[in-house]
């Protein structure tokens, strides 16, 4: 295989033997917020958050049961005839 392919292709730049390059420059600060200033914010976000009605809840929470009972029956019906299948299978090798 040539020096130039590898096993697995990558976008990484190769490592250099020298020194590393200058180093970045420096972000400027962020200037610091105060806790009153925080909980502000935060309280004026959350104003903006659109909450859902009970109905919604109780409605969403209900299909949320009904495809878990679908799902777990689907389950359980798939291993019993894998399990009957593979009972047969033994059967007849005994």
């Amino acid at each position: 295989m040539a020096k130039d392919q590898g096993a697995f292709p990558t976008s990484l730049r190769p490592r250099t033997a020298g020194r590393p390059g200058p180093p970045a420059a420096a972000e400027p600060r962020k200037k610091r917020t105060s806790i009153a200033q925080f909980f502000r914010e935060v309280r004026g976000e959350a104003r903006k958050v659109t909450w859902t009605t009970w109905r919604e809840t109780w409605v969403t929470s209900a299909m949320v049961g009904v495809m878990v009972v679908f799902a777990s029956l689907f389950f359980f019906l798939v291993d019993a005839f894998f399990s009957f299948l593979m009972n047969q299978i033994l059967k007849l090798g005994a």
